[in-house]
């Protein structure tokens, strides 16, 4: 495992982080919690020491579920990062009220790095003019946090001013060779680092789409052209480790093979190792998915619940996959597979159930025209033949239809 220090106190953090917002589930959706521990504490045992979590992650479960994987000595070797989850608080006093019920969960009595969630310029405003300096100030004082922060969601200019309105040890900005332009991007990342903050990055991979096993054909075609071979993943996260001014790289791992080549990548990925020829070839393939992807969405589920049970992120998962790929009629069998409800014995969540009320609008972090997409994938998706892969999807999963 490399190590990078963080500016500001000279801590030695693992580059690889292990981001705990998407944990292996079980069949009833809770988190698969031996599976989960048993992947964290190797992933420990391997040298990964900054572990990312979160208030509203898996249902308000996930910082409990952590404080449990940290017990056996495993907690002193670690930092723990969570969040105060901005868009809930309505008073200085709800700052603590959060801050205290999160250490409880962790059980913990400081948390290493504290940061205000999900910020853009008008969550900041509403947080500065409640009194969020003052908390942080007092929580730093009385040793509840050791270091603060903040991840970013916003307009550079927002990411800007909000890097110059405290003395923060450390930022969380999302960062892929997809989003350079989006929200912080290469800009917020050096201006950040260029005032000694520690960098931590956000969806490497864009939710998993840029890391996919098998790419698109028309990317495959341009990875083949590379001197050196590399997977997908190892292209995706070497090219933003490659970023001298990256502290951390979070990757939400649920499954082994995913940990286990993480790890393998984070043991090779130096700052500035990357060539210029490597580096046009990932430009090529970046423009490449821009061509082919519909919506920039990361999967990260901050748009939920919808009120309508629209599954968003699932939609948008299939409906970028199918444009990806090019194969419309296995799109539109798994769009009715998996938003009809019938691989869990669950609701229905089709696009088409959006009724255009604006809630996930104010939720998404990409700022997605959400009620837009959703109209054009019910349209193309919900076709004159989706009642007949309904009924194929029910006879494959032993159910008839009526």
């Amino acid at each position: 495992m490399l190590y990078r220090k963080m500016p500001k106190t000279g801590e030695e953090l693992s580059i690889l982080g292990f981001g705990c917002m998407r944990l292996p589930l079980q069949k009833d959706g809770g988190i698969d919690e031996a599976r989960a521990i048993q992947q964290i504490r190797n992933a420990i045992d391997q040298g990964v020491n900054y572990l990312d979590t979160a208030w509203p992650y898996h249902g308000g479960q996930s910082e409990n579920l952590l404080g449990r994987a940290l017990k056996d000595g495993y907690r002193e070797r670690v930092k723990i990062a969570t969040k105060l989850p901005s868009w809930m608080i309505n008073t200085r006093k709800d700052m603590d009220r959060y801050l205290d019920t999160q250490l409880k969960k962790l059980e913990v009595d400081q948390i290493d790095y504290y940061l205000l969630h999900a910020l853009d310029g008008t969550i900041w405003d509403n947080l500065e003019n409640l009194g969020v300096t003052d908390f942080l100030d007092a929580a730093l004082n009385d040793c509840r946090i050791k270091c603060a922060g903040f991840s970013f969601h916003g307009l550079l200019d927002d990411f800007k001013r909000i890097t110059d309105a405290y003395p923060w040890t450390f930022c969380q900005i999302q960062y892929n060779f997809l989003d350079q332009q989006n929200q912080a991007g290469t800009e917020g990342l050096e201006y950040a680092a260029a005032r000694d903050l520690g960098v931590v990055i956000m969806e490497p991979l864009r939710g998993g789409n840029i890391g996919l096993p098998t790419p698109p054909p028309a990317v495959q075609e341009i990875w083949e052209r590379a001197d050196t071979a590399r997977t997908p993943v190892e292209w995706a996260l070497r090219w933003v480790w490659n970023h001298p001014g990256v502290t951390v790289v979070l990757s939400g791992m649920n499954e082994e093979t995913h940990i286990n080549e993480n790890l393998a990548i984070a043991e090779v990925a130096l700052p500035n190792s990357l060539t210029k020829t490597e580096c046009d070839l990932v430009e090529e393939v970046a423009q490449k998915y821009r061509e082919l992807m519909k919506v920039g969405c990361t999967g990260c589920g901050y748009c939920l619940p919808c009120p309508e049970g629209v599954m968003i992120p699932a939609a948008f998962e299939v409906y970028n996959k199918m444009h990806l790929f090019g194969n419309k009629e296995e799109g539109k069998f798994m769009y009715a597979m998996r938003l009809s409800g019938e691989l869990t014995d669950g609701e229905t969540g089709y696009a088409s159930q959006c009724v255009a009320c604006g809630e996930c609008l104010e939720k998404c972090p990409q700022k997605i025209e959400i009620p837009d997409f959703l109209a054009d994938i019910a349209e193309e998706m919900e076709d004159n033949a989706m009642e007949n892969r309904l009924d194929i999807v029910k006879k494959m999963l032993k159910r008839e239809a009526p």
